[in-house]
């Protein structure tokens, strides 16, 4: 695959940037569970998390594959794009649905730094990925509309400012389509947070600064909504294309560190009087996961590639999503292996990024969603759910 100077450009940069966020500074924050408000604001500052936005409001212009390379020199890097990468495919809902005195108002401090839109609310406790029966309710009351429910696993929820928010503002029964009666809403969090919205964070197995959040008659003004009102599920549908390019392209970035990490391990570690890649048994296991990763990687750019095209990368971008994030996992695994007992010393790093790469088959969108989307719609077989 080749690459222009403009891709090879920007990966360098990446590269820069991270040089001064080392395993060390990764290693603090995870066992402090803290948030990395250094790294994403190195971030900010670089324009980095304003790829996307258009140069009118203070960004970059580029577009999704150039946002692609980005995430995946993050995580090859060392570091964790997990902290920042929701505003890369959040705003391809403001970006593209948005009014233009939304787009006016959020925009340009988005870009500078002075906002932070991070948070996505979607997911609750009893839909999980059924995001058609959510239950998250949105009702009209004169010029504004009165939000009552839950959400979980929204990340980021306690360090941003803005946060993309789906309800229901049309009961199910009441609907034509089952993909209608849902709404996105912009909630500015810093007017909402103790007045009607409750934030609890959720300890997990990896540094990810999850939340559940809670609405109790929370008012956000009419002028939040995105587009037009019932019509949020279709919006959201493109955003999570493009969050599934972007995660997948991280999961490729994670498989490179982990086989670069192996590959100088097994040639500098010495055992029974010889380097232990010399082994068949150690070196073919990281031969196969480079040949995971690169299948995985062509098809991440091509799926960005489809979407910056304008075309609908559904099914390129679920299989994206799936081979890149079993080609990360595969790696992770084959590192650790690789490594022995030493993968398991924090010193090390493996045994964290391990830890961080196995949330994507699983989330966002698990893999046997994907497989039952791609049998249903590519393939053409009776639904299964």
């Amino acid at each position: 695959m080749t690459e222009s100077e403009d891709m090879a450009e920007i990966r360098r940069a990446v590269q820069a940037l991270c040089a001064d966020f080392p395993g060390e500074y990764w290693r603090d924050k995870d066992r402090d569970r803290a948030y990395p408000a250094e790294f994403v604001d190195a971030l900010t500052r670089s324009g980095f998390l304003a790829a996307l936005i258009p140069p009118e409001y203070g960004g970059s212009g580029l577009k999704l594959d150039a946002a692609a390379v980005i995430m995946e020199e993050i995580q090859a890097s060392g570091c964790n794009g997990a902290s920042a990468h929701a505003q890369m495919y959040i705003m391809n809902t403001l970006l593209r649905y948005g009014s233009a005195e939304q787009k006016q108002r959020y925009l340009p401090g988005i870009a500078s730094g002075e906002l932070r839109l991070q948070a996505f609310g979607v997911s609750e406790p009893t839909s999980g990925t059924d995001t058609l029966s959510l239950r998250t309710v949105a009702v009209r009351d004169g010029d504004h509309y009165v939000v009552n429910g839950q959400k979980i696993w929204t990340s980021r929820a306690e360090y941003s400012d803005l946060m993309l928010l789906l309800a229901r503002t049309t009961p199910r029964d009441a609907v034509a389509k089952r993909t209608e009666g849902l709404s996105i809403f912009l909630v500015d969090m810093r007017e909402a947070v103790g007045k009607g919205m409750t934030i609890k964070p959720i300890r997990t197995m990896m540094n990810h600064s999850t939340t559940e959040v809670f609405f109790d008659d929370m008012r956000v003004p009419a002028s939040a909504l995105i587009g037009e009102e019932g019509q949020g599920f279709r919006y959201i549908l493109s955003g999570m294309n493009a969050e599934r390019i972007l995660i997948a392209s991280e999961c490729v970035g994670d498989a490179k560190w982990f086989i670069a990490r192996a590959s100088d391990y097994a040639r500098e570690r010495k055992v029974f009087g010889r380097a232990i890649g010399q082994n068949q048994g150690i070196q073919f296991p990281i031969a196969r996961a480079y040949a995971q990763m690169r299948a995985a990687e062509l098809m991440v750019h091509h799926a960005a590639q489809v979407y910056d095209s304008g075309g609908n990368p559904g099914a390129e971008a679920n299989m994206a999503k799936l081979l890149a994030s079993e080609a990360s996992w595969a790696a992770a695994d084959m590192c650790v292996q690789t490594f022995g007992g030493f993968g398991f010393a924090e010193e090390y790093d493996v045994e964290r990024k391990f830890r961080e790469a196995r949330l994507y088959t699983v989330a966002p969108i698990s893999t046997n969603l994907i497989l039952s989307y791609l049998a249903e719609h590519v393939l053409g077989l009776p639904r299964s759910y």
